[in-house]
């Protein structure tokens, strides 16, 4: 969600790792241990809770927290709670680190001390307040100042126990001051509107012969007033503080007027300092970021640029090819580039292109896609945003089965418990591992189109590069559907969204049998034992060491790689991808017959769309009808109105189309998705149809005579549902210019190799051997239109800033009194500007 400004989005996110705690203190009882949770918050507000690591005075977690930041916020801030299963959680300790702060821990791993939780220092909101000093002459004629306060509202008050019942005491505090006043309590709101004022004397009233009366500065400077909030609770433990402001009266000044928002700031009771360590600590990697998103006309150069570099010759010359190797870490720059590549529909063009680049440097087969290059993470990346509801369609079942179940799968005869048996562990394991091998390996149709059409482009890149090695084929795909995808996912379930958290120490270890097992089988090595260190994984693979898993995984690959050519030169042996009896329309071949509606058996292959007469049929060459796939140029739902029948849909062929029924909804969109899914790519596929039958001489849906007349309706198609992504393509492309202008000394450096590599060509000076520059010339004319965007965009950044800096008022509700971020960026300004405050 973005905070909308005039002709700006401002998008705030989190990215957080949660390690694990340390020296946690004991408990006071004969147990000691503790049954400990983490939870984030933003300010008071919890956003995200870990599971509970039981027994452990040092939990460690595991777990990351990704989230769009709504609102507003002072601090993000951790708690470890004690859990208390006949009592409320305690608190052991917090770490709270202001917003202004994030960045010095940006990216980084760091162990932050607890700080102790005390209801005096936890506070968040703020509040409105109008300060009015006035001469007053009272009916006997004594002239007297007095301070009008009016409190008018508050904002994001904490709720305190599941409500939030608000009211504010007013005093005034200075040499023998101490007077209180209370607003009426707002009921059920973190949001009160109060609108209530107080008088307050300011200084006593003098002799009735002086006429004129001036406060002094020193007496005034000594006055402050305090706000409290409070919530009014119905416990018998009293109301609960909810923060306070102290605003001294010399904020006046000479118009006796001050109308500000204020932060809420936490009362010092004198609580005794604690030592570091004391608590324990937290090791916490924490990633911040802060998007300031223009108008989309403003990246249009830039975005271009990106969107131009799978046609670029070399593809190293590309803009996108550039910020890879001008980033850090190549998954800074695969993260936005991927998901701009997909919300633009041109990601497999790009990712075939620098595939085909790094194919061509490699120089040994099986060390292909080995390394952590740009294409290696951006086809990760793609897997991970196109692939999930794959993965979950396909995994989740079994892994929470397994989560569930907490069957012994140990076969390492040290780790072995005595209560258990190695033979019954491994008969647990195999059984886990040929479930998970088996729905993996039928899952090919299900694959996400856009995945098969990178994993062909992979294939074809692989054979043609290395004709002599005939399994370079599979090698390419399975070193990504099998190595970075499949296996990662049952290692570490919670990181792809399977489970909500880390699973237990013995599910962890049951999952990583399963995941070295399920990697080794879709890795086609020539000796599978070798693959393993340990002498128990080599003999429980034994299990394993049959040809039927070898075809098997190789059909998979064969099936998910080979979506652009579902012929029959592709994949030699047809595969079996749905069947069963439906109902269909006779076809009407001969001109007189007459097109009824009959049951038959239907079978659906790799290579073409049969039905027979009855299911014993189909084993044979008994097919009355044989639709090649290549044939099929459409499937969609039929209108019930054009024969008065539900779940019909329509196989649309060069010459006529297929009426079929199935028996139900859901076995309806199942026969669509799947023969959508095998025609998908054909080239001839129709961009129109018609959503009614032909009828009594004419098109019941448009009313056309014509048979042959175009489709009236455009055919759905596209990107599988699944992977229609919620991508905002100006904030990639302004992520992506923020990594150009971090990495911009990088960029420079670059254009220096290329004037190097053009005028000296002896051996590589070493300065820049870590770039890959295949062609100077056209990476050098890249650079400059590069360079040239990202600042024209630094330009209209910094006239943002200056403008804002301009127009913002510190006290406003934007940027309230206590703002330190705030604060710090008016310290940036004033002493960068040239321009007054």
């Amino acid at each position: 969600m973005a905070v909308e400004e005039e002709g700006l989005r401002v998008f705030q996110s989190v990215k957080i790792k949660i390690g694990e705690a340390k020296n946690i203190p004991p408990y006071p009882g004969p147990n000691k241990m503790r049954d400990c949770y983490c939870t984030v918050n933003l300010d008071q507000e919890e956003v995200f809770r870990t599971k509970t690591i039981e027994k452990s005075l040092c939990p460690f977690y595991g777990e990351d927290f990704y989230c769009e930041i709504p609102r507003s916020f002072r601090h993000l801030s951790f708690y470890i709670f004690d859990r208390d299963v006949f009592r409320r959680d305690s608190s052991i300790g917090k770490v709270a680190v202001k917003k202004e702060d994030l960045q010095k821990y940006h990216g980084k791993d760091h162990w932050f001390p607890l700080q102790p939780v005390c209801a005096d220092s936890e506070v968040q909101g703020k509040v409105h307040l109008e300060l009015r000093l006035s001469e007053v002459i009272t009916d006997s004629g004594v002239v007297c100042h007095k301070l009008a306060t009016r409190v008018l509202e508050c904002e994001d008050l904490p709720i305190v126990n599941g409500q939030c019942d608000p009211y504010a005491a007013v005093s005034l505090l200075g040499p023998s001051r101490s007077e209180a006043k209370k607003t009426k309590v707002k009921r059920k709101t973190n949001n009160p509107q109060f609108d209530e004022v107080f008088f307050f004397e300011v200084t006593k009233p003098l002799s009735y012969t002086k006429r004129h009366f001036d406060v002094e500065e020193d007496d005034v400077d000594k006055l402050a007033l305090k706000v409290d909030l409070w919530n009014a609770s119905n416990l018998k433990f009293g109301d609960e503080f909810l923060g306070e402001v102290r605003v001294q009266l010399k904020v006046l000044g000479q118009s006796g007027v001050h109308d500000a928002w204020y932060f809420l700031q936490p009362r010092d009771n004198g609580h005794k300092s604690v030592k570091a360590d004391e608590l324990g600590s937290l090791r916490l990697n924490i990633v911040y970021t802060e998007d300031h998103v223009f108008l989309t006309e403003h990246y249009n150069p830039l975005r271009d640029l990106i969107l131009q570099s799978a046609h670029v010759e070399p593809v190293s010359a590309s803009a996108a090819h550039i910020l890879g190797e001008a980033c850090r870490e190549k998954q800074e720059a695969a993260v936005p580039l991927v998901r701009l590549f997909l919300h633009y529909g041109k990601i497999v063009p790009f990712l075939s292109a620098i595939a085909h680049a790094e194919i061509n440097r490699t120089q040994d087969p099986n060390t292909i896609f080995r390394g952590n290059s740009l294409t290696s993470k951006c086809i990760d990346e793609t897997m991970k945003l196109a692939g999930m509801h794959y993965l979950r369609v396909t995994l989740k079942p079994i892994i929470d089965e397994i989560c569930a179940d907490h069957k012994p799968c140990e076969i390492d005869p040290v780790k072995l418990k005595e209560s258990e048996n190695l033979d019954t562990n491994r008969e647990n394991l195999r059984q886990y591992v040929d479930r998970i091998f088996s729905a993996i390996t039928s899952s090919g149709v299900s694959c996400p189109t856009v995945m098969c059409d990178i994993f062909f482009s992979l294939r074809e890149s692989a054979a043609s590069r290395f004709q002599v090695d005939p399994d370079v084929r599979y090698t390419a795909v399975s070193s990504f559907i099998f190595l970075r995808f499949f296996a990662p996912a049952i290692l570490s379930p919670s990181l792809f969204h399977l489970r909500p958290h880390h699973p237990d120490p013995c599910t962890s270890r049951t999952l990583t049998l399963i995941s070295k097992t399920i990697q080794t089988l879709g890795s086609l090595a020539k000796s599978k034992s070798a693959n393993f260190k340990e002498s128990y994984m080599a003999a429980f693979y034994d299990y394993f060491n049959e040809q039927k898993y070898a075809d098997a995984v190789k059909n998979f690959l064969d099936l998910i790689s080979s979506s652009a050519r579902w012929d029959q030169k592709s994949i030699e042996t047809p595969i079996m991808l749905k069947e069963g009896f439906m109902i269909k329309r006779a076809q009407g071949r001969n001109r007189f017959g007459l097109k009824n509606f009959k049951k038959r058996w239907f079978r659906l292959t790799n290579h073409e769309f049969t039905y027979h007469k009855t299911k014993g049929n189909a084993k044979g060459e008994g097919a009355l009808c044989s639709i090649p796939i290549e044939n099929i140029l459409a499937v969609e739902r039929l209108e019930e109105e054009s024969f008065k029948m539900k779940n019909m849909f329509q196989v649309i062929q060069p010459e006529r189309a297929l009426y079929i029924q199935a028996n139900n909804c859901v076995e309806a969109r199942d026969w669509i998705d799947i023969l959508t899914k095998v025609s998908q790519c054909n080239r001839k596929r129709l961009s129109t149809f018609h959503p009614s039958a032909f009828l009594n001489g004419h098109w019941l849906c448009c009313k056309l005579s014509s048979d042959a007349a175009p489709g009236c309706t455009p055919c759905t198609g596209g990107l599988p549902a699944n992977i229609q992504l919620d991508v905002d393509g100006d904030r990639e492309t302004e992520r992506i210019y923020s990594l150009y202008s971090t990495y911009m000394s990088k960029l420079v450096k670059m254009q220096e190799a290329c004037g190097s590599k053009s005028v000296y060509d002896g051996p590589e000076q070493e300065e820049y051997s870590t770039f890959v520059i295949d062609d100077p010339k056209e990476t050098y004319k890249t650079l400059r239109l590069v360079i040239s965007a990202v600042q024209t965009l630094e330009q209209q950044h910094t006239q943002y800033k200056r403008d804002k800096f301009r127009k913002t008022k510190y006290g406003s509700q934007e940027h309230p009194i206590g703002d330190q971020s705030f604060q710090c960026y008016i310290r940036q300004q004033s002493e960068s500007s040239t321009y007054s405050i």
